[in-house]
């Protein structure tokens, strides 16, 4: 049977372009679909726009501490309009980036919605029907709003980049990474912050003591946290949002951003019609090779609510194109992932918490939680966490944990030594780089807990 193209991709995010890219420079007759604008998440509505609003919103503290070291300063204030209008001029530049990736390796797009209609057939939103040998689901997903009273009147993440100006306050509802950097960037910028939070701690999953640090020094620079909040009830008022707590305050934000979760973009896609099988929250289900139940369809990235993040959709995309059309098995491997979270402070973690690590097998843990050199001399209390914990039986470094400017930085090299199975030893042996906050994780001598 002929098939109009080898492989048609749904979705043009990150990860549904690099299998979209990689397999047309293999010979492959490609075809991509996007209903909304190339780059997806990350480069649209997700890291990127969020990290360039995190390098803004952290002149404050830049601009305070050039004046303790010795510069005169005249600061005027922070001009949203100015910094939008350069933010969507980088977005659709990066977007036309996406789009000429496709267009230069062959690969013919479709700028609307597809829903898969057979095993080998995609029906796009003007009726056209498209055959294909192999179908790639790569729709990414999208945050959803709590159903409870009032939530309609909320915002998501996806809203921020699009306001027209600077709320005077806002309430962020949830605890996990993006209510917890949105909480930092707001606040950065001179926006009146305050978050809640169901749980009794932000950032839940990661390090105990590392979040913990994060989550003071999050409300010394000003986020009014609440743990153990939630809305129980929003209404519009004159000013703005009127949202009852279950902590008995009511109070009135100008904007509610909920940050309470993400769901897959599976809906309405035709997908268990066709036998394709889907999770509890809609995600797709896939094997180690990322083939769905039906042989011709596969998925990567956010829609399979495997590891949400883009370097592992990407991967997930190259690994898809080697096993199906490079004829090498290939499996995405979700072991030892460095992440970086661009709270304020940033956070860098790889492999486990003491936590999860204390579950498997008997550990010893060096840490160590100081002022910084840079933000000490200028008077700031700011403090910083390294973290190493030990395997005792192979001496093996199961999970470096740093919380610091730079985090991010530091744990994609902190990432190479973990992934290759480093021991503490290797790190003793390892020169300190002098003067720099990273050389703690080399000159730890004592575990400060064992068990």
């Amino acid at each position: 049977m002929s098939f109009d193209y080898d492989l048609f991709v749904i979705g043009g995010g990150s990860g549904g372009v690099r299998a979209a890219r990689v397999a047309a420079q293999g010979g492959a007759k490609v075809a991509l679909a996007e209903e909304d604008r190339y780059g997806g998440t990350c480069v649209i509505r997700g890291c990127v726009p969020k990290k360039l609003m995190v390098f803004a919103s952290e002149f404050p503290n830049a601009i305070a501490d050039a004046a303790a070291y010795g510069w005169t300063v005249h600061a005027g204030g922070f001009d949203w309009s100015v910094f939008k209008a350069k933010l969507d001029a980088e977005l659709d530049r990066l977007e036309n980036v996406y789009r000429g990736i496709l267009k230069n390796n062959g690969v013919e797009t479709y700028d609307m919605r597809a829903r898969v209609v057979g095993a080998h057939e995609v029906e796009l939103s003007d009726g056209t029907r498209k055959s294909a040998k192999h179908i790639l689901l790569a729709m990414g997903g999208q945050p959803v709003k709590p159903e409870q009273p009032g939530a309609e009147l909320g915002i998501t993440s996806n809203d921020i980049f699009h306001l027209p100006e600077l709320p005077k306050s806002m309430l962020i509802v949830g605890g996990g990474y993006i209510a917890c950097e949105f909480a930092g960037i707001l606040n950065g910028l001179g926006v009146d912050v305050t978050q809640y939070y169901r749980g009794a701690q932000i950032l839940r999953g990661f390090d105990g003591e590392a979040r913990g640090l994060v989550s003071d020094e999050m409300i010394q620079n000003g986020v009014k946290l609440h743990l153990g909040t939630n809305v129980l009830s929003m209404e519009k008022v004159e000013g703005g949002i009127e949202v009852k707590a279950t902590n008995g305050e009511t109070q009135v934000f100008e904007h509610v951003m909920f940050a309470t979760g993400r769901a897959p973009n599976t809906e309405g896609m035709g997908l268990e019609e066709v036998g394709v099988k889907l999770g509890r929250k809609g995600e797709v289900l896939v094997d180690d090779y990322s083939q769905t139940q039906v042989p011709s369809i596969y998925a990567v990235g956010d829609v399979t609510d495997r590891v949400n993040l883009t370097p592992v959709a990407i991967r997930e995309g190259m690994a898809f194109v080697e096993t199906v059309f490079n004829g090498n098995p290939t499996k995405p491997d979700h072991a030892l992932i460095p992440t970086a979270i661009f709270t304020q402070p940033e956070m860098g973690t790889v492999g486990l918490s003491e936590e999860d690590a204390r579950e498997q097998e008997p550990v010893e843990v060096y840490c160590t939680s100081f002022k910084p050199m840079q933000q000490s001399f200028a008077g700031r209390g700011d403090r910083v966490l390294m973290k190493l914990v030990v395997s005792q039986a192979s001496r093996k470094v199961l999970g470096c944990h740093i919380v610091a400017p730079g985090a991010g930085e530091m744990i994609q090299l902190a990432g190479i030594a973990v992934k290759m199975g480093a021991t503490k030893e290797d790190f003793d042996r390892t020169v300190a780089v002098h003067p720099t906050m990273s050389e703690e994780l080399v000159t730890m001598k004592e575990p400060v807990r064992k068990g």
